[in-house]
């Protein structure tokens, strides 16, 4: 058995343990020695359900379920405080958990947490609303926590967005190979390799908007607030460069229909290829972003569908003319204005 990718989860989530390890051990100090709480069980499983494991911990995310598990705990404390305790009063308990829990949120997993913290309450008896105090303890201390000791998000957001790029660089590979050999099955497979582009797509959107909320909040990523905004940009005109991408691929798949090589758009989305190449450097290395500009505007410039397809089909002149909003995107990812991008392509 391979051990490299269980310790390469275990460093990918170093932080995330630790958070969910100060949180906990903070909740339970404060409950047991400030509060003089005897078994502060929720001020814990709440600090270690808050923060978790996850990839997305938005600040409004991890508020959102800390929330969810105290209206749980309210609920079963005061069921318990009018009804004393039994098996219908944990069903109803439960019930009304449940409900409220998927009321105030989208997330299915936040409905369980609270029909867990609350069925906690019903089963093991204690001084009233105790655990309640117990829970705002560890929600408390998984939000401060959350702040004070983030997890750092630009190493995730860089990576996803290396993990998007690598993808594109090899979508794009195929499709160039589909050109110049009039390969219909590989423009199949070109179009599978861009359709699968989105999971990767989203999966840096997530860790984007995760990094950023967390960052306007955390005085520890300041420095980290402007980079991960490049970043933002960078994501976004990505998702629009693959969009197009795809628009592509279907073209690319339709003309090898004939099995006839074309050198000339091939030599085109190589070129575009090479330039969102130096896009993924740039995710590095800012200094990337001016000479990724340059080569994605020298391939722009000759995007002329009338000059470049004379004699051929609309069909092939409609393929020159997708490459046109491919290339803008990749300038405006490069950091190029998105007037200056719109206006490097011949009028046509």
């Amino acid at each position: 058995m391979d051990p490299r990718p269980g310790l390469r989860r275990v460093a990918d989530s170093a932080v995330a343990i630790a958070q969910v390890v100060i949180a906990a051990t903070a909740a339970y100090a404060f409950a047991t020695s400030v509060l003089g709480h005897p078994v502060p069980l929720l001020a814990v499983t709440i600090a270690v359900s808050s923060l978790g494991l996850v990839r997305d911990t938005r600040p409004r995310r991890v508020l959102e379920t800390v929330i969810g598990m105290v209206v749980g705990i309210l609920v079963a404390e005061t069921i318990v405080l009018l009804a004393g305790t039994g098996w219908w009063q944990l069903a109803t308990t439960l019930a009304a958990s449940l409900v409220i829990a998927r009321f105030l949120s989208v997330q299915p997993a936040l409905a369980v947490a609270a029909g867990i913290q609350s069925a906690i309450v019903v089963i093991m008896p204690s001084t009233p609303f105790l655990r309640l105090l117990d829970g705002i303890v560890g929600g408390v201390a998984a939000l401060v926590v959350m702040v004070l000791v983030p997890r750092s998000p630009l190493r995730t957001v860089a990576r996803d967005g290396r993990a998007l790029l690598t993808a594109f660089d090899g979508t794009v590979a195929t499709l160039v190979q589909a050109l110049r050999r009039g390969d219909r099955l590989r423009a199949a497979r070109g179009l599978e390799k861009a359709r699968a582009l989105q999971p990767l797509v989203d999966a840096w959107h997530a860790s984007l908007a995760a990094g950023l909320a967390t960052a306007r909040i955390s005085p520890v990523l300041v420095r980290q607030r402007s980079e991960l905004e490049r970043q933002q940009r960078v994501k976004t005109n990505l998702d629009l460069a693959v969009r197009n991408l795809r628009v592509i691929a279907r073209r690319i798949v339709y003309l090898c229909d004939d099995g006839e090589p074309r050198p000339v758009a091939a030599e085109l989305l190589a070129e575009l290829g090479a330039g969102a190449a130096l896009v993924a450097q740039s995710l590095d290395d800012i200094s990337m972003e001016p000479p990724a500009r340059e080569a994605i505007r020298a391939v722009a410039a000759r995007l002329d569908p009338a000059a470049l397809a004379a004699g051929r089909s609309s069909v092939d002149q409609n393929l020159i003319g997708a490459l046109r909003p491919l290339a803008v995107d990749l300038m405006i990812a490069a950091g190029m204005p998105p007037a200056d991008a719109r206006a490097a392509p011949p009028r046509v």
